[in-house]
């Protein structure tokens, strides 16, 4: 019976080549944290410089932010993969071959390039969603404006930006699956190898399954971390709720009671 069950599940399939589909897991790993962190710290500049009076320099972050928004990221990876290979001469001359005929940096360069111009955005939407006042109140008391950045509009606009932000580290990963179609063997090119050899649609089964754990671990870890950083506005709105009854329980209690 129980062999029955563990052929009916795969679980021999498994067996036989989790080695390969862990490989390519943490290549997977590789390319999501790589590209988001490079894309995190390129976001930050990019949005100011979106905001920024210069017409042109907004302008141009504009138009770099409209065409990787815009297009599909699949159309922007053959893009940096195969349109690569049209101008090799020239990147031989310039000393960026070796960069740009290895898959696995053309997806780091696809995916950051992506990732930053979604996440330039998520902190353009949080910068502006913190009060202007607080900024005034700052400004008089006397801060330096890297204080102001620092204490007052960075940690309000990263608790805005958390969800969000999730929800794009999220999507990266289920996008990384495209980076099989430009042979890069990660979790997606390595249950595509598997499939090829055993003809078993299970492995697919497997690798969804490890695409699901993946996004809901990040989901819960989310939700427990704006859980813990947005605790005070909790305790203010507990407070804001609280005073008004506080308040009508002594007003009641110094209504003189009519005979």
């Amino acid at each position: 019976m129980l062999e029955n069950l563990s052929s009916f599940i795969g679980l021999p399939l498994l067996e036989d080549n989790w080695p390969r589909l862990w490989s390519g897991l943490l290549i997977t790993f590789e390319i999501v944290i790589t590209s988001c962190s490079i894309g995190f710290v390129l976001a930050y500049p990019l949005c100011l410089a979106r905001m920024s009076k210069n017409w042109v320099l907004s302008k141009a972050v504009l138009g770099y932010v409209t065409l990787f928004r815009g297009t599909p990221l699949l159309c922007q990876l053959y893009l940096v993969y195969y349109g690569a290979g049209q101008i090799r001469p020239f990147l031989t001359d310039i000393g960026l071959w070796t960069f740009f005929r290895e898959a696995y940096f053309c997806c780091l360069l696809a995916f950051t390039l992506n990732t930053a111009a979604y996440q330039s955005e998520i902190f353009r939407g949080a910068l502006s969603a913190v009060p202007k006042g607080q900024v005034e109140a700052a400004r008089a008391l006397g801060l330096s404006s890297f204080a102001i950045t620092r204490h007052v509009i960075f940690p309000q606009a990263l608790l805005v930006a958390i969800r969000p932000l999730g929800n794009e580290v999220i999507g990266i990963i289920k996008a990384s699956a495209l980076s099989a179609i430009v042979t890069l063997p990660d979790l997606m090119g390595a249950t595509r190898t598997v499939y090829s050899h055993t003809f078993d649609f299970q492995i697919y089964l497997y690798c969804a399954l490890i695409y699901l754990a993946l996004t809901e671990t990040i989901r819960r870890v989310l939700l427990v971390v704006e859980a813990r950083y947005s605790r005070h506005l909790h305790v203010t709105a507990s407070a804001a709720v609280a005073a008004p009854k506080q308040r009508w329980g002594r007003a009641r209690q110094v209504t003189p009671q009519t005979p």
